[in-house]
């Protein structure tokens, strides 16, 4: 018995696809890369943007003939395009669907495939496998297994610490299709990433849509830098990472356990979305141009040596050149490592949906090439500082002839070296080359 999991968007849906197909081994099946000849199939879709959404329309109907020469094939759809309301309408529309899986719950799947055949759990040579999987990991029952073909070889693993988001920005669907803000306890964290590390994890990121928002909807529960320090007291973890934040969430306290605690690594991911005041407002953010100015000068003086990369969006409805000009300005001035820049696409359900999208598709071109040429020259200029320096890589695979890794501030680094095995290991490499999205060294 056979599975194929398809996952598109981010790394939420990256961590969701994995405990679905954890789940789907829990009931004797196996991961296939050969869509023909799975016995179930799971699109986990992404919708936050246009462009995204498309795309699992496309994949979805080129399933349809598929399933209809296969009935037994078992057809899932899941993620942000079916989020947390009644599937009704998606039932309509695609009646060679079997089952409609929200974002985070494969449950009704497990459900469905225990229900009709009992799944393959049944058989002996999968209990003999769980056997041996346990004790080669010596894991629990409540522990999270990952999927056979990532145990013992995976070396980083996203964990998310707290679901949907209680932001309503107006651009932004994620609260209509994830929900409200749900957080895990710090114990179920923990338990989960103590069973990744017995499985070979040497390094966590912690996820949530506002991931600084950890705690919030528990009243006088733990908060991040709680979390952040419980976490990092679990032996061979060896390096953490979190995102995204929210400008309006990155407390002095944050930033202390972010400097103080040596297994947190010096990355922070803080969106500003705009440039000007005016567009701020209308995107509902809370924070003006200067309050952001303010806050990446705390993280600078506070976290030594970190990196901080942010989002951008162009093109929302009545934003001028001027406008634009001033988030320009801002990239120019603030040099951050990480920009990922997208355009404005309206989303079913925003506030800004209900507005003219009157920002020519051809200007919002234009402005997402200006702003990503230049962050290019700027992570030139900011990895060229590393020319000469040894940097320390937690190695994650071996690409053709060359390892690759990152370093504690998220730069992606290259080197060959056929001497040892590096995969899972630090390595310690002095950088003779940069370019704006990686680098090159030997081992120091």
């Amino acid at each position: 018995m056979k599975y194929h999991i398809w996952t598109e968007g981010c790394q939420m849906n990256l961590a969701d696809s994995q405990r679905v197909a954890s789940e789907l081994e829990k009931l004797g099946y196996r991961a296939t890369r050969d869509v023909e000849s799975a016995d179930v199939i799971v699109l986990n879709t992404c919708v936050v943007r246009q462009s995204a959404e498309d795309k699992a329309y496309g994949r979805l109907m080129s399933l349809k003939p598929l399933k209809e020469s296969r009935p037994d094939l078992v057809l899932g759809l899941m993620g942000c395009l079916v989020g947390v309301r009644d599937p009704a309408p998606l039932r309509n529309r695609f009646p060679f669907v079997d089952v409609f899986l929200p974002p985070s719950d494969p449950t009704d799947l497990v459900d469905l495939l225990r229900s009709r055949d009992g799944g393959a759990s049944a058989s002996e040579d999968h209990q003999i496998e769980q056997r041996e999987t346990e004790a080669r990991f010596a894991l629990q029952d409540a522990d999270f297994v990952l999927p056979a073909h990532e145990r013992g070889d995976l070396v980083s693993a996203h964990v998310p610490i707290i679901y949907g988001c209680n932001h309503v920005c107006t651009f932004c669907v994620i609260p209509y299709r994830r929900g409200r803000e749900r957080s895990r306890s710090i114990g179920e964290i923990a338990a989960e990433i103590h069973a990744l590390v017995n499985q070979g994890v040497k390094e966590v990121t912690l996820l949530g849509q506002i991931v600084d928002r950890y705690g919030y909807d528990v009243g006088d529960g733990p908060r991040l830098p709680d979390l952040l320090r419980a976490v990092h007291d679990i032996d061979a973890l060896e390096r953490i990472r979190f995102l995204t934040s929210h400008p309006l969430y990155m407390t002095g306290d944050l930033l202390e356990a972010v400097a103080s605690l040596p297994k947190v690594c010096e990355h922070i991911e803080v969106p500003v979305q705009a440039g000007d005041d005016e567009v701020l407002r209308r995107m509902k953010r809370g924070y003006t141009v200067d309050d952001y100015r303010r806050l990446i000068g705390q993280i600078r003086d506070r976290v030594p040596n970190v990196s901080i990369g942010t989002d951008i969006i162009v093109g929302m409805p009545g934003e001028t050149d001027r406008e634009f000009e001033g988030t320009y300005a801002l990239l120019l001035e603030l040099e951050l490592d990480v920009a990922h820049i997208a355009m404005f696409s309206p989303r079913p359900n925003t506030v800004a949906a209900r507005w003219e999208d009157n920002v020519p598709a051809e200007e919002k071109e234009r402005r997402r090439k200006a702003l990503d040429d230049l962050q290019a020259e700027i992570v030139a200029k900011i990895n060229r500082k590393s020319l000469g320096q040894t940097v320390e890589v937690l190695v994650e695979e071996k690409n053709k002839q060359r390892w690759k890794g990152r370093t504690r501030n998220n730069k992606l680094v290259f080197f060959e070296d056929d001497s040892r095995d590096w995969k899972g290991r630090i390595a310690h490499i002095k950088v003779n080359w940069t370019g704006p999205w990686s680098m090159i060294g030997t081992v120091a």
